[in-house]
This record gives structure tokens, sequence and C-alpha cells, in this order.
């Protein structure tokens, strides 16, 4: 039997069944491009203050000249960036992609032990990064390949007088970006001649067995998934007129992938250093006359409870769009009430650069469904067995198209349980289909928990609970929060007259791991529940 897209009946008018992968040879072909041709108009905003595109242009490329001639850099390296969402981020960014680089997209709240293993796994010998995160990295330099140390101000790019935080003394021959950036205009740069076979992004997620795993993203796969996005938010995607908030983290492949949708059309993006500052997360784009606003369920539901966010002119609000974990109808509607739209649901993975599926402009109301897979993508759902599932059948998620990662960097074993035998990336999400072709999430396979839209895996946490002196073993699940969606919980079962407390437990936890995996709620056990092969059911500790 031919497998049928039955979801291409629902698309609207102007949505093409397939886009062109290679409609740019390269992202920084494309950044390039759109600064040529929209060299005046305002590329990023920050703090009250702008660049013009011709500026990151013009700053990039010292950057890219002084990484190839000072620093040695080659076509394919790996290099690491750990910053916020400032200037110094897109200028590091198109200078790292013009030199022939690849990035390593890191959270610059990582703990020294997360931000070690993912140097360690990466192999970059090149880090530019925060100076706030810099006392993380002095801790576990030692333990990585990292030769050159690449630091940022705030207000980095356009140079501006921002009070920023010191870099850490033990770290010595750091070079500040500023200093790079001058010494790079006076040298030649040397275009790296990419095509869409050249990797551009290591984007690393959370390993259900073991540490987490860097997805490999080519040049190919992002500019595929950014012809997927304006083809299927064609009235979002007009040239020169989106401004999109940018306050998810660029680190994050949703933020990114987006904000580069936008540079890819003359767009202007507002950087927000921190989304949880409301007053100064409203402040920047109050006046701005916003048009796209990707986020998370956790923001929209903050914003919608902050009183000044009824200030903000929504008048020429597009489109809202939600990711990374579930929107909730209440959340949905209370949006609403503040903006005149609903949020529109995607669905997508750091695996497929993200975007797989998108509820297009067309559908105006709330579908509490994923939408329609994008242009030029299969979805398919197969049971337990590999076999294609019945139209309202649950099934794994299967997907295949040109934004599918190449596979996961140095990892042949996981590669081969990634994909199917015909090619098709395995999500370990369960997904069914209705009769339009709306894509619904039903459960994950993976016990993975997910927090204000970051992925949280029970067997990182446990591993770390049980470090602690006195606990014997734990267990970890993902319980309802109506903040962040889910919360990360945690049983525990101490040794035999052992001392220890809920507060020993978090303590250690604050130390080893980012804020958002730390268990918000510690239940104490006398034994865990148990198969007879001894494997925890966690089925019985989510009925507790």
């Amino acid at each position: 039997m031919k497998h049928m897209k039955h979801w291409l009946k629902s698309y609207d008018a102007d949505m093409p069944e397939e886009i062109d992968p290679d409609a740019c040879p390269s992202v920084v072909a494309l950044f390039e491009e759109a600064a040529e041709k929209y060299a005046d108009l305002v590329a990023y905003e920050c703090f009250g203050q702008s660049m013009t595109y011709a500026q990151v242009e013009e700053k990039s490329r010292a950057l890219a000249a002084w990484l190839q001639n000072e620093m040695g850099v080659q076509k394919g390296d790996r290099i690491a960036l750990m910053s916020p969402n400032i200037f110094a981020f897109p200028v590091a960014m198109f200078g790292i992609l013009r030199a022939g680089a690849c990035q390593v997209n890191v959270n610059p709240m990582y703990t020294p032990r997360e931000l070690e293993h993912q140097l360690q796994d990466s192999g970059a010998e090149t880090i530019f990064i925060y100076g706030g995160s810099t006392p993380v990295l002095a801790e576990i330099v030692e333990n990585t390949p990292v030769k050159r140390v690449i630091t940022i101000d705030l207000g980095d790019g356009p140079g501006l007088p921002i009070p920023s935080p010191e870099v850490d003394a033990r770290l010595s021959d750091t070079v500040p970006m500023a200093e790079a950036l001058a010494r790079g205009a006076g040298m030649e740069y040397r275009p790296a001649g990419l095509t869409g076979d050249d990797r551009i992004f290591f984007q690393y997620t959370g390993g259900t067995t073991g540490p987490s795993k860097g997805a490999v993203l080519t040049h190919r796969n992002v500019v595929a998934n950014l012809e997927q996005y304006k083809a299927f938010l064609p009235e979002a995607s007009k040239p020169t007129e989106e401004c999109m908030v940018a306050a998810l983290p660029l680190y994050h492949i949703f933020g990114l992938t987006v904000s580069l949708a936008y540079i890819s059309l003359g767009g202007r993006v507002i950087l927000i250093p921190n989304p949880r500052d409301p007053e100064a997360f409203i402040s920047a784009i109050k006046d701005a006359g916003i048009t796209v606003f990707p986020g998370v369920n956790t923001m929209f539901a903050g914003l919608a409870m902050y009183p000044g966010t009824r200030e903000v002119d929504f008048s020429k609000l597009k489109v809202t769009i939600g990711g990374g974990a579930a929107i909730i109808p209440t959340v949905s509607e209370n949006w609403k009430k503040i903006t005149g739209m609903h949020i529109t649901e995607g669905y997508g993975l750091s695996e497929t650069s993200p975007l797989v599926s998108i509820v297009p402009m067309g559908m105006r109301e709330f579908t509490g469904s994923c939408g329609l897979p994008v242009s030029s993508t299969d979805v398919r759902l197969l049971d337990d067995d590999g076999n294609a599932v019945a139209i309202g059948e649950r099934g794994e998620i299967c997907v295949k198209g040109p934004q599918v990662m190449e596979g996961y960097w140095n990892k042949p074993e996981a590669n081969r349980e990634a994909f199917t035998e015909d090619g098709y990336f395995r999500t370990g999400d369960i997904g069914v289909f209705d009769e339009a072709g709306l894509l619904r999430i039903v459960d994950r396979k993976k016990d993975m928990i997910i927090v204000s839209g970051f992925n949280v895996f029970p067997n990182e946490i446990e591993a770390v609970v049980t470090e602690v002196e006195g606990v014997a073993e734990c267990a970890c699940i993902g319980v309802p929060d109506e903040k962040s969606g889910e919360a990360v919980a945690v049983f525990v079962v101490k040794k035999p007259g052992a001392e220890v407390t809920d507060e020993d437990i978090i303590a250690h936890c604050r130390k080893q791991m980012t804020a958002y995996k730390v268990p918000r709620r510690i239940t104490w056990l006398d034994e865990l529940p148990k198969s007879g092969v001894g494997k925890i059911l966690r089925r019985e500790l989510r009925n507790l």
C-alpha cells in the first residue's frame, strides 16, 4: 500500500507541497545576500540600541578574518558559543560560520559538569564565552580540549559601554571579543566556500541513556527548515515588514532558526537578554511593532499574568508560535484576551532543525494539535513492530525530510537506533493523526520531562541525586506543574541509618545541574516499586 500524505488536502492554497532545500547554498550565503540587500535596515535591537545589517556584516567579517588569520581556524572546526541573547551572539555566530567553522551551541547557565561533557564530546578547541559564565569554564577548562577563550561583554558588537561581569581570574590568555574585532578589521577575509553538506551547528540534546548527544545539523538542514517555515507562514514572512521577539534563547534551535528566517527577509530581531525580567522585556517590545512572537507555554503564561503586558502595542502582531512543550488551552485563551489571537502550536526537535509540523495561518482557532507536517516532510506513525498505524491510532512519530540531521556526533550505536531502515528519524514521541492531517502528541516513548520547553532526562537527575551521601537509590518522574508544564519530582530511598534531608539533595543538585533540572518535589520511600526483573515502575510512582 502506497503511503499517502493525507494532510496535504488541508494545506492553505498558497502553501507548496515541496520546498527547495538548496534555495541558498549555505546560511552564510543567505546572510551575506540579506546584508547586501537590506544594508541600511536594522537587523538586531537590544538594550534600546540597534545594529544594521551592514554593521553586523562588517563586524562578523572582521571576526571571521581574525579567526582565520590569527587563530588558524579551518573549515569544519568546531567552535563553542556560550552567550545570552545580546548583540555579541549574532556577531560571533556569523563570524564563526563565515570562517567556515561549525558552531557548538552552549547554554550559558550550564554547570561545570554539563559544560565539561559538551566541550569534551564536541572537541571544540575555541570558545566564545560571556564573562558571567567564565567561572564555570575556569573550573573545568583543563579537562577539555579548549585552547582559545574569547570573552564576551554585554556591549560587544556595537561596542556599547555597558558594565559587564569580570572574567574569572583563573582563566589566562583570554582575548576580549572587542580586541578580536579590532584586530580582524584590517585582515583579509577568505570566503570558506561552504555548501549545503557542510556542518553548521552541534545542537546538544539530552540522552535517554547517559549524557547528552550532539545532533549534527548541516547548512542544507537549516536552509530547508527556513524555507519550510516561510512557506507555511507566508503572511508572517513579508520581506522588510517583520519584527520578531527573540526571547527564546538563541542557543536553543527553536529561537535560532526562527530568527534566521527573519534575517533572511530583512526583518528586525529584538534580542531579550533575560526574559525573566518582565520590566525590561516589556519595555523592549512595547512600541516595537512586533509581528512575530515565538515562545514557550511558561513564557506566555507569565506574560499574560504580568500587568505591563497590556501596555504592549500588539496591533501588528501576525502570529504567536508556541513550541518546546504543549500549549495549555487556558494560556492560549488568556493570550487571546490580550493580543486578539490564539497561540499557534508547532512541533519540532533539535534533530530536525527543529520544525516538523505547525498549524497553518489559515486555521485561526486553537486546535490543541501540533498542526500539519511542513512542506517536503513525510511523517509516519509506526507501531512497535515498525508497521504504519491507521488514522486515529497511536504510533511513534518518525520523520523524513531535508531538515533531518545527518546524525549524532561520534555515536554510531545511537544513530543505528535513531533511524528506521528506510531512513526515517524516530522521535521517541507518540502521536495520533486525525482525518484532516493534524498531528497530536499523546505520549512520550522516552521518559523525558519537559520543563518550560527544556528537555530533562530522568536518568541524569537520578545519577546526580544518588551521589548524595546517604541516598541508597532514587527514581525521577515529571509531574504536572501549572507554571512550567511539568516539574521534576524524585522518589528517594535512604541508606539504613543515614541522615539525609531534602535540603542536602537540593543543594547538591544546584551545584551539579542548571536550575530547570533541579527537583521541585522530593518524596521519601522505604523502597521503590519494581518489576520482576528489577526495573523501576515509573507508572506506579506517577500514581503515588
